[in-house]
């Protein structure tokens, strides 16, 4: 029986029953997290005088068509154990069943590899990014929703989709990492070197660069969870990496490995992230540096690149130095409760 959570999406469902055709049914999702509405009322200008004997057409307000406004809720669809092709596959590490091994430092590299390993490949997993209108309130574009201590950190799409975008992915990526490899290694799961939620909460926005000088790289090194890499030839699999592009663009995706000429310079690099193509959703791409290809691509100074250390090698941080993003709130989803997907879909 699906059970239905608050009031807003008992409205939800009431909308999609009986709106009018030309709603489209229901609201939408938020862009990258959590905050957004309904449609607003159109602006009217100033009534001018006209004679009584003339009648005024009344204009219809324009149809707003995009994704958030026409999205039809429905239960995210997992298997009899509530898990998604994802946790299916990742399972047995998460169970210490089949053990990661680690690298002599001890960073999160393998686990991060680990962990992008249980992805499909496809195009199951589909891309979803929306600027205007923006998502924040119902989506933070990970592909299901992100808990740490006990609340939803990040909030995937609520139509079930298990669509994703780039830096939603590479978060999603890191929380998996994160908890795999303090399970593996015996520890609390939801213990980011002693990160509350509001912590984590914050080095999200830092993720999603909601601020000026917001990387992941910057979100690794403020909760002193790791380091900057700066040498482009210490660079490894598994490293959280976010670039500009010429023409403009960007993008935040997991490091695989370097492109180089016959002269074994570095001209581009392989990697792993969400919106591969355009819109088939996550999987492995390559791009080149601007500089190496005709002036278009990656341009080679706005590297960000990070990497998390051993627990081990964990540092103290002082939240009175870390910049505190507001660029929505942490509110928590509002959706129906998870039900097992049809036979064979999960």
């Amino acid at each position: 029986m699906v059970r239905i959570k608050d009031s807003y999406f008992s409205f939800l469902l009431v909308a999609d029953r009986f709106a009018p055709a030309a709603c489209g049914g229901l609201l939408f999702a938020g862009l990258m997290l959590l905050g957004g509405g309904c449609r607003t009322a159109p602006v009217l200008s100033a009534p001018t005088a006209v004679s009584p004997a003339v009648a005024v057409p009344v204009a219809s307000a324009p149809t707003n068509t995009a994704r958030r406004y026409t999205y039809i809720p429905r239960p995210y669809p997992v298997d009899d154990r509530g898990f998604s092709p994802v946790d299916k596959a990742l399972a047995r590490a998460y169970a210490r069943e089949d053990m990661v091994a680690p690298d002599p430092s001890g960073d999160l590299n393998p686990y991060v590899l680990k962990v992008i390993s249980g992805y499909p490949l496809d195009g199951s997993y589909q891309y979803h990014c929306s600027w205007n209108p923006r998502e924040y309130d119902i989506y933070n574009g990970v592909t299901q929703d992100m808990w740490y201590r006990g609340m939803v950190v990040a909030k995937a799409y609520p139509d079930g989709s298990r669509c994703s975008y780039c830096c939603g992915f590479t978060f999603e990526v890191f929380v998996r990492a994160m908890k795999l490899r303090n399970i593996q290694l015996g520890l609390e799961p939801d213990d980011f070197n002693g990160m509350t939620f509001n912590d984590l909460f914050n080095a999200l926005q830092l993720w999603y660069i909601e601020g000026t000088g917001d990387s992941e790289q910057r979100a690794i090194t403020s909760y002193g969870l790791g380091h900057a890499v700066t040498n482009l030839e210490d660079v490894r699999p598994g490293d959280f990496l976010s670039y500009s592009t010429t023409p403009p663009g960007g993008h935040s995706v997991i490091f695989i490995d370097w492109l180089r000429d016959d002269a074994n310079r570095i001209v581009g690099f392989k990697y792993f992230s969400s919106n591969l193509s355009g819109t088939h959703g996550v999987g492995y791409g390559r791009t080149h540096f601007s500089d190496a290809n005709n002036g278009h691509g990656v341009l080679r100074n706005s590297l960000h690149i990070g990497r998390v250390d051993a627990v081990t090698d964990y540092k103290p941080f002082n939240r009175a130095e870390i910049p505190q993003r507001n660029a929505y709130a942490p509110t928590q989803p509002e959706r129906v409760i998870y039900l097992p997907a049809p036979a064979g879909k999960s």
